[in-house]
């Protein structure tokens, strides 16, 4: 069998054994994995992690603009009252006398404060697409409403960047997804890693008495790897393995976040989690990729309470332990929240809101100037909405993604990541520390 390292790169297929039994791939496909997978050596590498808001969040939720006397007037059964001193109270969380978090994303509170949040409302697409999928695929692509480009703008800002071979691996872009999403498709390699559970070398039937072990199935391979080190590679790529066979052993189960950090049960703190353990792993991560769903509020959206509550306090909790977990590890990672579109202005007759336009994304980091709200507000006014029923769109977000991908990462063509954009730094907000 003949595996091409772009195609085993491109499937994600690093889980050796699917389906109980040892991979019989030889001496070539081992030859392949250890020189695609070389461990990172050294400090100071720049991380950049995105989180995608999938299903338009409702970014006057997320931080209200409590100011704005019209957002009382057309929200009144969903919108989150005014801050409070009041014991047990809901209000939110006042930011700078005008916007205020939602009280269900009290765990980032600390994180703004403290100058590592930055957050941008009134931002994102001008495309006036109010299709999910259409909407997502563009912003992933990093364009407006253009169809022909189809590779992601994390994958172009990866080829963008400064090469340093001696430190480029094959996790240097890795997701914590099933397939791999758009934004990372492309010429450059990626990772698609669900579960570390599912990573390396492990037997699917490994019930005692389901057939072979996982023991027996790691040491056949530990045999097979090691006669091809001593008959291919003559001893090079032992610490390619031992990098693999830790990150394969890596439990999450049984992994200990530091700092005091607690991860939110489901699927998307276990990602955030994975993806803490691949960075400590030090296998040379630079960009990773979660998603979490659930935003799409048609009905009963609710306000301080009910089901849009109930995803930020996922939401946030998610990634405040990721930041709490990374620690020291925080000054040179910065965290990127994005959505296709946020959520209509005004209510809808069943207590939800629609597909709207601009929303708010996040920057964290310790490169980011945080405690800020960035972005100028359009008003809520009905002469002030997009199409009469939308929050404006101020700021668009690839003079955001650009400033991330040039002043966090060094990205030197910027007209490459951003084909259809004129980009302009005097756009620029500020949010890369210099």
């Amino acid at each position: 069998m003949t595996l091409s390292r772009r195609t085993f790169l491109k499937r994600g297929a690093l889980a050796l054994v699917s389906v109980g039994s040892i991979p019989m791939w030889g001496p070539r496909f081992l030859q392949q994995l250890v020189f695609a997978a070389e461990p990172a050596r050294g400090a100071g590498r720049k991380i950049l992690i995105c989180l995608f808001q999938r299903g338009a969040v409702d970014g006057l939720s997320m931080v209200v603009p409590y100011g704005d006397k019209n957002y009382y007037a057309v929200r009144s059964e969903i919108a989150i009252a005014q801050p409070t001193q009041k014991a047990g109270a809901e209000g939110v969380l006042d930011l700078d006398g005008f916007f205020g978090l939602h009280p269900n994303m009290a765990a980032l509170l600390p994180v703004y404060k403290s100058g590592h949040l930055a957050l941008i409302q009134a931002c994102g697409s001008p495309s006036s697409t109010r299709s999910h999928f259409d909407a997502q695929d563009f912003m992933e692509c990093g364009v407006a409403n253009d169809k022909s480009i189809r590779s992601g703008w994390l994958n172009r800002t990866l080829l963008a960047c400064p090469e340093d071979r001696a430190r480029i691996t094959s996790f240097r872009a890795v997701a914590a997804t099933t397939m791999l999403p758009r934004s990372l498709q492309g010429d450059h390699e990626a990772l698609a890693i669900p579960d570390l559970k599912a990573f390396g070398v492990r037997g699917a039937n490994a019930k005692a008495g389901s057939g072979p072990s996982t023991t027996a199935v790691a040491s056949g391979f530990e045999g097979l790897y090691e006669g091809a080190v001593d008959s291919v590679m003559h001893g090079t790529g032992k610490e390619a393995f031992d990098a693999i066979a830790a990150l394969s052993a890596a439990d999450p189960t049984k992994y200990t976040p530091e700092n005091g950090a607690q991860y939110p049960n489901g699927a998307f703190g276990r990602s955030l989690l994975q993806i803490a353990q691949m960075i400590k792993a030090n296998l040379g991560v630079e960009v990773a990729f979660a998603e979490i769903g659930g935003w799409d509020t048609h009905a009963n959206q609710g306000g301080a309470a009910g089901q849009l509550a109930n995803r930020f306090t996922e939401f946030s909790r998610g990634l405040a332990a990721l930041y709490q977990d990374l620690g020291d590890r925080m000054a040179d990672i910065v965290i990127l929240t994005m959505s296709e579109f946020g959520r209509t202005v005004r209510q809808n007759g069943n207590r939800g809101t629609d597909h709207g336009h601009a929303t708010c994304f996040m920057v964290m980091g310790g490169p980011i100037a945080g405690g800020k709200v960035y972005g100028k507000w359009p008003g809520l006014a009905h002469e002030q909405l997009y199409e009469g029923r939308d929050l404006a769109l101020t700021t668009d977000y690839r003079d955001v993604f650009a400033e991330v991908a040039q002043k966090h990462f060094g990205a030197r063509d910027l007209t490459k990541i951003f084909p259809d954009f004129k980009l302009s730094a005097s756009r620029y907000h500020g949010l890369v520390r210099a």
